[in-house]
């Protein structure tokens, strides 16, 4: 099956409800529940941090929500193919130490799939400097992983990369992220940037057929590490490292505007 087929239909909005009939109560939810109506809850704001940053930073619902941005990432523990090796690879191993760049893709072997795996893997030193973990996930298991790196990318393959690549035979890990196309089995093009918290602070998912760009990526990395280290600024469109920021107020906003 190649990563180019037709594109798939998802449904995210639930049956409409009378207004005249009352809405029946909900069932108790379930701990990373696909439920569309979940993902559709309003966000709330945080108050614990100082006014100003409370308005900028979004904090979804409830820890049965799906993993939204703003929410904790699902944890996971899988095997993975690094270095031409199986190895275990879980997320909280890098919790309170690294930023992670976490993307799914559908399937090895196939087209569009070689060519983010390995401009990921040819920028991955960027990354590293960036204190910035790359990982990648598709429902493959670690044998066509290790196949697939062992195959000359002159031949379709990936030759040698610089992170893991994880295997999610179960499909649990794309379930628990919102990405798995149930009928087909395989995962979107869903990437999420996760901070050392290990919180999701970014995602964006592609249909089958788009890849995904390593310097859009890049870009909002370093747009969110620099927001973190300067709370009380954020980033206007197309941010780069050495453009001015903006303050978030009537007053620094248009210092903002008028320097630009």
């Amino acid at each position: 099956m190649a990563c180019s087929f037709a594109a798939a239909t998802v449904v995210s909005s639930a049956p409409s409800t009378p207004a005249s009939k009352p809405l029946a109560a909900a069932p108790a939810p379930q701990s990373l529940s696909l439920s569309r109506a979940a993902a559709a809850r309003p966000l709330r704001l945080a108050t614990a941090r100082p006014a100003r940053a409370s308005r900028l930073v979004a904090r979804a619902g409830g820890v049965d929500d799906l993993p939204l941005v703003g929410n904790k990432a699902p944890g996971f523990e899988a095997e993975a193919v690094f270095d031409q090796e199986f190895i275990n690879v879980k997320l909280s191993d890098y919790i309170g130490k690294k930023y992670v760049i976490l993307f799914f893709y559908p399937l090895d072997f196939t087209f569009v799939c070689p060519t983010e795996i390995t401009a990921f893997s040819d920028r991955y030193e960027e990354f590293e400097k960036l204190n910035t973990e790359v990982l990648g996930v598709s429902i493959d298991s670690v044998f066509s992983h290790l196949a697939w790196v062992q195959t000359d990318r002159k031949s379709g393959g990936l030759g040698d990369l610089k992170y893991p690549l994880i295997s999610d035979v179960t499909k649990s890990i794309s379930k628990s992220f919102g990405v798995l196309i149930p009928d087909q089995g395989i995962a979107l093009r869903g990437l999420f940037i996760i901070d050392k918290e290990g919180v999701i602070q970014h995602s964006t998912i592609n249909n089958l057929a788009i890849g995904r760009s390593v310097d859009e990526t890049m870009r909002t990395l370093q747009a969110l590490q620099y927001v973190q280290e300067n709370p009380d600024e954020v980033c206007p469109a197309g941010w780069k490292p050495g453009e001015k920021s903006m303050k978030p107020d009537p007053k620094g906003s248009k210092e903002y505007f008028a320097a630009i």
